[in-house]
């Protein structure tokens, strides 16, 4: 069965960290471009980062250029969303996606509160 499972959110004070991992199964995880979307309730998901096959290239939305960072590691078969210097804005359900597949994983639920 192909399936994508997020983990690592929480409840983070502003300023602090939060490194999201994404495990996937089932599937060539190493062919395919892997991205990080996230979503509030009521409004649609906003595609945060992609990263390519190989790693070398990844994008990132303009909210989260300077904070955040996508990595991954084929061997494990895991995504990561480093997340640095959250927001209150950045509250949010993070998803892993794999466009290619159509595989979205359960979401995993990030607040960012004092």
């Amino acid at each position: 069965q192909e399936q994508l499972v997020e983990s690592g959110g929480g409840l983070v004070q502003p300023g602090e960290s939060l490194r999201l991992s994404c495990a996937a199964s089932g599937f060539a995880f190493s062919f395919y471009a892997l991205s990080w979307f996230r979503q509030v309730a009521g409004k649609e998901r906003e595609l945060v980062a992609t990263i390519t096959v190989g790693g070398a290239t990844t994008n990132l939305a303009d909210s989260v250029k300077g904070r955040f960072t996508i990595s991954r590691d084929n061997a494990k078969r895991t995504v990561y969303l480093q997340m640095n210097s959250l927001k209150a804005d950045d509250t949010d359900v993070y998803y892993c996606r794999c466009i290619n597949r159509n595989l979205w994983g359960q979401g995993t639920q990030v607040t960012v509160s004092s």
